[in-house]
């Protein structure tokens, strides 16, 4: 498989590391020293693009893809406002576009168990339900990725909030997203069911991006032969 980087900061190289290991080769990388590189001819030599820059440039960068023909598989947070947008590109141009918030097995596991929990805790209102993600300096956007997605499957699978919020909660239909960014932390996200009896906490902390870069080169390596939107559920068949 001929993969085309398009974001070479630690993840990219982290990426390429795993990509090479399982036999695949990169033959374009894009980073911000080199973005006049990223065209459709270089695209369309590829077999998949794997994107995680950021939420500024992200969505032209799958435009781009699409009118190289060439699968998306993409990281980058922040910019689903232009979600319908992207979609539709995709659609016109038969394309293949993978999306996750996050790649990494154990927070697709947790994802699923999420969903689980919530449906649970939806007949024992008495508990109120929380969320804390923390993240390093340099992440840009806040709440996460992951954590918007964990939240949002909350409200849909639990019935007692209606929209989520890193702000001071206005009522008890807000879900709370204490939204942290400190050091060099990878990732942590906790979500807590707090009763005045006890309480209920779900945790995943992420050590490195190891995992994260396995499971966006897994995701380059479902893409192929493949059309349409796909997502972590298609691939790992939660």
């Amino acid at each position: 498989m001929k993969i085309a980087l398009i974001g070479y900061g630690k993840m990219g190289k982290e990426i390429e590391q795993i990509a090479m290991s399982r036999g695949h080769s990169v033959i374009l990388t894009i980073d911000i020293d080199n973005i006049e590189e990223l065209t459709v001819e270089n695209l369309a030599k590829a077999d998949v693009a794997i994107e995680f820059t950021s939420p500024a440039t992200a969505v032209n960068n799958y435009l781009q893809c699409f009118d190289a023909g060439v699968a998306v598989v993409s990281g980058t947070t922040g910019w689903l406002d232009r979600k319908e947008e992207v979609e539709k590109k995709c659609s016109d141009k038969n394309g293949c576009f993978f999306y996750a918030s996050n790649f990494s097995i154990g927070v697709n596991i947790f994802f699923s168990v999420n969903r689980r929990l919530a449906l649970i805790m939806k007949e024992f209102p008495q508990y109120n339900v929380s969320m804390t993600e923390v993240h390093h300096t340099q992440k840009l956007d806040a709440p996460s990725g992951t954590a918007i997605t964990l939240a949002e499957d909350i409200i849909a699978m639990n019935g007692t909030k209606t929209n989520w919020t890193i702000n001071k909660p206005n009522s008890d239909k807000e879900l709370y997203i204490n939204a942290i960014r400190e050091g060099v932390v990878p990732g942590i996200h906790k979500i807590k069911y707090n009763s005045e009896v006890d309480f209920i906490e779900l945790t995943h902390s992420t050590y490195n991006r190891k995992g994260l870069a396995l499971g966006a080169v897994l995701a380059a390596e479902f893409c192929q032969g493949r059309k349409g939107i796909l997502s972590m559920t298609d691939l790992f068949k939660f």
